[in-house]
């Protein structure tokens, strides 16, 4: 006798396909059994999943004719209704048949197939990194843009638009290995303000400043290599308003893509976008993340604008403050949609906090027990992220509370007050009584 196994193979399959598994055979022998198992851990592990055993089931009985040989086929299915990433992997089809001479001796044979099991990511967002941060006029700063995607098998295609057209950036190199850090290395760090430069540094252009990365010729197109495209302007000219630095007409851009392995068998991918920000030509700049993936129909994408802060709303409970009562003072949002996260700093004009300190950071002031001497102190809140700054102002005004008793200097004269009256009373009888 003789048994010829082979299975089908299989395209890859998406999260909730139904799957057929089929297992063809071809044998002159006489049905014994027919096993499907799912193949684990590296082979170690194999799971029955479909059992046929002929000597309990009569469908085959009648199927073969020993007295004349000829070939017969058989297949034998398995169908997942609905696979899961879990479903991902080896399947192997094992056939016995009885051999035709012995009747007692089986002969076995096998097939495999691999199940791909795909998903398409679940979800996508951008954030910025290392927010909340300050602005600066004078410093050129490197800002980085990260696109988180999530649930994806395998990994997800990443790339970034500016207002809708496809950004070419420079590929970065994967940081090293247990790094445990998703952000790319802060490219620069470098003051351009040509006041706080000496002329003799500026004008040679020493070397050794604004390198990145530790080698000795960092990347280009960063603020660091702007020197040899930096107009030269003098120094009578710039005003210390504006930015110090010249850029170039277009922006150069700087992109990472990593990924790792999740426990449930999808990956998390990350891509990072940097480059030297221009608050004057990034402000309400559109920024995108798409994601093409073999299981999506068409690519995912999530979406921010680059805003400066403008127009902070403060409100302040109680409304009517009294003395003795905890003042809270918050900043409730913005006349605009801010993107990145603002920093916010408060500071007490023309004096230190109610705690001593010079600022507090963070959305909201709290003033514990405000004394009668803050009446009419003014606060200033600065919320800024890395594109502007905007400053706003609001005044605590501190009213009398009727339950706190006056002190004891108001209460001695409230005292010495009514025994001057008593006293010019008795005098006054006196006076009547010897007249009389």
């Amino acid at each position: 006798a003789y048994l010829t196994v082979s299975i089908e193979p299989l395209p890859p399959v998406v999260v909730g396909d139904a799957v057929t598994l089929k297992c063809n055979f071809k044998t002159d022998g006489k049905m014994r059994e027919i096993v499907w198992y799912r193949v684990t851990d590296g082979g170690t592990i194999k799971q029955k999943i479909f059992t046929f055993d002929a000597m309990f089931s009569t469908n085959f009985s009648q199927m073969e004719n020993y007295r004349k040989r000829e070939d017969l086929v058989y297949q034998s299915t398995v169908r997942l209704p609905e696979v899961r990433i879990s479903d991902n992997g080896p399947y192997e089809c094992h056939v016995g048949i009885y051999d035709r001479a012995t009747r007692e001796k089986v002969v076995l044979a096998s097939g495999n197939v691999f199940l791909n099991v795909m998903a398409p990511p679940t979800s996508i967002s951008v954030l910025a990194a290392d927010t909340p941060a300050p602005f600066s006029r004078y410093q050129a700063q490197n800002f980085t843009l990260v696109c988180v995607v999530s649930g994806g098998k395998p990994a997800p295609l990443v790339y970034f638009k500016r207002d809708g057209e496809p950004i070419e950036a420079t590929p970065l190199p994967e940081p090293p290995a247990g790094s445990g850090s998703w952000a790319p290395r802060n490219l620069l760090h470098r003051d351009l303000d040509d006041t706080k430069v000496p002329k003799s540094l500026a004008a040679e252009g020493q070397p050794g400043l604004g390198q990145a990365f530790g080698t000795a010729e960092p990347p280009r197109g960063l603020a660091a290599e702007r020197d040899p495209v930096t107009e030269a302007i003098p120094e009578t000219v710039v005003s210390r308003e504006f930015p110090r630095w010249v850029h170039v007409a277009e922006p150069i851009y700087y992109f990472r893509h990593t990924h790792a392995p999740v426990s449930d068998g999808t990956v998390e991918a990350r891509a990072t976008l940097t480059w030297t920000l221009n608050p004057q030509i990034d402000n309400e700049a559109l920024f995108s993340c798409e994601v093409k993936h073999p299981a999506l129909s068409m690519p995912m994408q999530s979406e921010v604008t680059l805003v400066a802060p403008k127009g902070p709303k403060i409100t302040m409970t109680p409304t009517r403050a009294r003395v003795g009562d905890t003042v809270r003072i918050l900043v409730q949002g913005f006349q605009n949609e801010v993107f990145p996260e603002p920093l916010f700093t408060w500071t007490r004009v023309g004096s230190r906090l109610l705690d001593g300190s010079a600022e507090h950071d963070g959305k909201e002031l709290v003033l514990e027990r405000v004394p009668a001497e803050l009446n009419g102190s003014m606060y200033r809140c600065t919320a800024q992220n890395p594109l502007g700054s905007t400053d706003t102002h609001t005044r605590l005004i501190v009213f009398e509370n009727p339950n706190i008793p006056r002190g004891p200097e108001d209460s001695n004269g409230s005292l010495t007050g009514h025994c001057g009256f008593r006293l010019v009373l008795a005098l006054t009888l006196t006076v009547i009584l010897e007249l009389t």
